[in-house]
């Protein structure tokens, strides 16, 4: 399936080394102001090659607006978006077109549809994931008309991890690091790395402040099952913990339960979320990205004929995929959201009468 959502839907085409990529958002409610200064700075956030921590692959990543727009403003129709690919080296490729990459889906992909695009990874490749961020920063300005605010950093490096969340540092960090104390050894785990031809791991940790009770549908579109839907769609993401996660399976349920008091939570191990329902407290998500899996050592595989042959890759990529990733759990978290804001408006008579009786 290439489409996410219930009312708000995000669909994407394209490929790596195509021609093109891009999204079609539907369910946008009308009139809704489309910033488009916006929607490019998001994408300017995820763009490839920004510093030495990233792929040497440089790509505009500028879009354009093809439909569902007038006058600078939503019209209820879909928004279709289009990214153009400028920067691709598909000859990086022809020494893997009858391999299978390891750590990659080129085994997967041809198994499944007995094809597969070799250059870059086609579909699966992580390039996909700038259209969710063209289309995640149009939910985000919906979201920000409820007061909604959705922020992202880097928590853990190589398991190098940070004691404090800065989003503010986040912001000005060319890794999205959440801690300025790890931050250089972090950024030094990752330029080591990329220096032995190799790759590390990363956390990105993902928030959501503002969002009202009530969000989410028992019991088969819980929030929390659609939030880790939503961020273990993203390339090389392996986990997803929700509040404290792994970590409350070491707690007795006197610790892990979060007390109520007339002002709100005593705590928020539970992230923000009860029963599959937004309780009012702030939604946390960790997302666990693997290792960049394309990595410059000689790896041991198969061909398309099933020989035991060696792998020595070329071309250009992240030597952790998990920074620029921060940008894509951003995207996913405010789709979500705002997904779940357009389907609860229905859940009781008095939104109904409020809409239609004034």
């Amino acid at each position: 399936m290439n489409t996410f959502g219930k009312k708000l839907t995000l669909t994407t085409f394209g490929e790596s080394h195509g021609k093109a990529l891009g999204c079609i958002l539907d369910g946008v409610p009308a009139g809704l102001k489309i910033d488009e200064a916006f929607i490019q700075s998001e994408l300017d956030r995820r763009k490839p090659g920004k510093s030495k921590l990233e792929t040497g692959r440089k790509e505009d990543d500028k879009f354009e607006i093809l439909s569902g727009t007038f006058e600078g403003l939503s019209t209820g129709t879909p928004i279709a978006m289009v990214i153009f690919n400028t920067n691709q080296k598909s000859r990086d490729y022809d020494n893997v077109k009858d391999l299978f990459r390891p750590g990659h889906a080129d085994f997967t992909y041809f198994h499944k549809y007995g094809l597969r695009d070799y250059r870059g990874g086609g579909r699966s490749s992580a390039r996909e994931t700038a259209a969710r961020v063209a289309g995640g920063a149009i939910a985000k300005l919906m979201l920000k008309e409820l007061g909604i605010e959705v922020q992202a950093g880097i928590c853990e490096v190589d398991g190098i991890k940070g004691e404090t969340q800065d989003f503010a540092h986040a912001k000005t960090s060319r890794m999205y690091a959440l801690d300025p104390v790890v931050e250089a050894a972090q950024e030094e785990a990752v330029l080591k790395a990329k220096a032995n031809h190799d790759s590390v791991g990363g956390v990105v940790l993902t928030t959501a402040t503002g969002v009202p009770v009530g969000l989410g549908e028992p019991l088969y579109y819980k929030l929390d099952a659609i939030l880790a839907e939503a961020m273990m769609g993203i390339n090389a993401a392996k986990g997803v913990e929700i509040g404290d996660g792994v970590a409350s399976t070491h707690l007795k349920g006197s610790q892990n339960n979060d007390g109520i008091r007339s002002d709100g939570f005593t705590s928020n191990h539970a992230g923000g979320i009860l029963g599959g329902i937004s309780n009012g407290d702030t939604i946390v998500v960790k997302t666990h990205f693997k290792p960049t899996p394309s990595i410059f050592q000689e790896q041991e595989t198969v061909n398309t004929s099933n020989e035991e042959v060696d792998c020595n890759l070329k071309g250009r990529h992240d030597p952790c995929v998990a920074l620029r990733g921060t940008v894509v759990c951003e995207a996913m978290m405010a789709l979500t959201l705002a997904d779940m804001t357009l389907l609860n408006m229905g859940k009781k008579m008095e939104h109904l009468t409020k809409i239609y009786k004034g």
